[in-house]
């Protein structure tokens, strides 16, 4: 997990596991490791919702608390640092989300396809 916290190729830690800002590389430049079939989708907004949301209302409750700002001045404040933390937490937490999969051989880092169920009514 923090060799994709740190964007780098889970499987060595030399490549980068990114080609764009949330784009990640079909295989690493390094060690050849496929990456193209990760299935980190939605899971990373969801937890940096969950950080970022933790981070600002601390800070708000706290500044509300031993100050006297008024709505604009929080609006000021708010705002831009909570896009700044999404933007700035985003590309960590997914290659964070792939290292694990890739730890735990998840969606096809163990080698193997991914076993489908069938339906119990089929």
């Amino acid at each position: 997990m923090k060799r994709g916290l740190l964007g780098r190729c889970p499987n060595c830690g030399e490549g980068k596991l990114f080609r764009g800002f949330t784009k990640t590389v079909d295989a690493c430049s390094v060690c050849g490791e496929e990456i193209h079939h990760h299935r980190a989708d939605d899971l990373p907004a969801y937890l940096v919702i969950v950080i970022v949301g933790h981070i600002i209302l601390g800070a708000f409750m706290g500044v509300e608390a031993t100050s006297t700002l008024s709505t604009w001045q929080h609006i000021v404040i708010w705002v831009p640092l909570t896009i700044l933390l999404s933007v700035a937490l985003l590309q960590p937490v997914k290659g964070a989300v792939i290292g694990l999969q890739w730890a735990f051989y998840m969606h096809g880092f163990g080698g193997e396809k991914d076993a489908i169920e069938p339906h119990p009514g089929a």
